[in-house]
């Protein structure tokens, strides 16, 4: 059985279905929620830095992953960075105590994966740890 289970978080329902799903097949892990902003190009291809606004954002993901922690009786630790996700993402579990992750998939497929990518595929192939990824 897991101990540390990294779920990273955003604001979509897959992300929650992904927390829940974790949550209730892992009652005695620890779990870390680990949001990560993604700085975008904005007017004149200057980033876009992390604004009172973001944090905000990024403040109810983390009231709402802790609302259901405790719904579900497990503890959790709350984290965020900035960078791409997927980098973010392995780099955590390759840094911390992290023994599997679970997440969610936004279920791209075709032209849309490939166009866009999938940051659950690219957390699948380079993570150091076993990946749950919730449909």
């Amino acid at each position: 059985m897991a101990e540390r289970i990294l779920v990273p978080i955003d604001d979509s329902d897959r992300s929650t279905e992904a927390m829940e799903f974790a949550f209730d097949r892992n009652q005695d892990a620890t779990f870390v929620a680990l949001h990560v902003h993604e700085p975008v190009y904005g007017e004149g291809f200057a980033w876009r830095e992390r604004d009172e606004k973001a944090d905000d954002e990024v403040e109810q993901l983390f009231a709402h992953a802790e609302e259901l922690a405790a719904e579900h009786g497990v503890a959790l630790e709350t984290v965020s960075s900035e960078g791409r996700p997927s980098d973010e993402i392995v780099e955590y579990a390759e840094e911390n105590p992290i023994d599997s992750i679970v997440m969610g998939s936004h279920g791209r497929s075709g032209a849309s994966r490939v166009l866009l990518g999938s940051v659950a595929e690219t957390v699948t192939r380079r993570s150091p740890v076993p990946v749950t990824v919730v449909r």
